[in-house]
């Protein structure tokens, strides 16, 4: 796909979530004209920040209101455009009620009812959506079955379900409902993002993400003992936004693309955290093993289940299909680990630990 019109409009839902502002930040600043659909236009303190940098920016930011489980919702922001980034989706991975209603569902219609949208909508040419790595597996145990250690954009999630691991259950079958009605119809072209664990400056005090719940973990003296034997792959949410753009304007651009710069365990996050802001926080001493937490597990929110999953085995994802086709050269993430830290502690996110 080669003709794109630069001057065409992009829609990007979801605008005020902590990667799709780093999206709109740079569209605005290469001058294209942004469709930002946001669930209350009465919240302007969501999308301030946004408003900000569309004023110092050659782009034009244009604010609709959207909801994800409204039909049509999306009709008027997404007329117009060529390129849709469909970033909205809920972030519930604890305090949830009802697990179907409140993570599944929401994630899984919205998609189709942004995709619904986009099948009526003739200028649409690209659709981008932001899935999630946890789209291509489950557990940790599931590296055993890989080939060479690793996960790739061949593996998907297949040990999830509504009542085990909810949350990645409602990405997997967010993105497996994306590639159903992308295959169904032949006019507009689909292209997945698959991001590790995000960390790095965020444009705005007021967002949610999994890397603030693992940070915060840190700072409130339940990992001073010591933390699980646990890994991530993680990267940087400017390197995420880039993967974005690529995506959308790189003709090469096809299928999905999982975005992760490095793999770090827990207890090497506290210590990159610790050798940086030294004893301010309770950070990890060690690395508890996996028999304590089968005993204490339950009583600290990991069920039996979950423990022998996901303790103990090292996960590893190949990124270099992004590399390759996207051209992303990663940011060291242990950088952006400690700015994001910072910024949290600046902005009274953490506050610094009084025992």
């Amino acid at each position: 796909m080669t003709n794109l019109a630069t001057q065409a409009p992009v829609l990007v839902t979801g605008a005020s979530g902590y990667i799709a502002s780093w999206v709109i930040q740079k569209l605005l600043t290469q001058g294209y004209t942004v469709h930002a659909t946001v669930r209350d236009l009465n919240k302007t303190q969501s999308f301030a920040h946004l408003s900000k940098i569309a004023e110092s920016s050659t782009g034009t930011l244009k604010l609709f209101k959207a909801n994800l489980l409204e039909p049509n919702s999306f009709k008027e922001a997404m007329q117009g455009c060529e390129i849709v980034f469909h970033m909205a989706s809920p972030f519930v991975v604890t305090n949830y009620k009802n697990a179907v209603k409140d993570i599944i569902e929401p994630a899984v219609l919205g998609t189709e009812n942004v995709l619904n949208t986009v099948n009526e909508t003739e200028s649409v040419k690209r659709v981008i959506v932001t899935s999630s790595i946890a789209s291509t597996y489950g557990d940790a145990v599931d590296i055993l079955k890989t080939d060479h250690n690793t996960f790739d954009e061949s593996h998907w999630n297949t040990s999830s379900s509504e009542t085990h691991q909810p949350y990645p259950y409602s990405k997997v079958m967010a993105e497996r409902k994306a590639w159903e009605m992308a295959d169904a119809q032949n006019r507009w072209q689909l292209v997945c993002i698959n991001p590790a664990l995000v960390f790095g400056r965020s444009l705005t005090p007021n967002t949610q993400s999994g890397s603030i719940e693992v940070l915060q973990q840190f700072t409130n003296g339940l990992t001073l003992a010591g933390v699980p034997p646990m890994w991530n792959g993680v990267v940087d949410v400017q390197d995420v936004a880039e993967a974005h753009l690529q995506a959308a304007f790189n003709p090469k651009a096809t299928g999905r693309y999982i975005v992760s710069g490095d793999t770090l365990s827990l207890l090497e996050i506290g210590q990159l955290l610790k050798a940086h802001f030294g004893w301010k926080f309770p950070f990890p001493r060690n690395e508890l093993p996996k028999a304590a937490f089968k005993v204490i597990g339950p009583f600290i929110g990991f069920s039996r289940e979950f423990v022998e999953l996901n303790m103990g085995y090292p996960i590893y994802f190949d990124a270099s299909k992004s590399q390759k086709e996207l051209g992303l050269q990663y940011r060291d993430v242990k950088e952006s680990l400690i700015e994001h830290f910072q910024q949290l502690l600046d902005d009274g996110v953490i506050k610094q630990y009084i025992p």
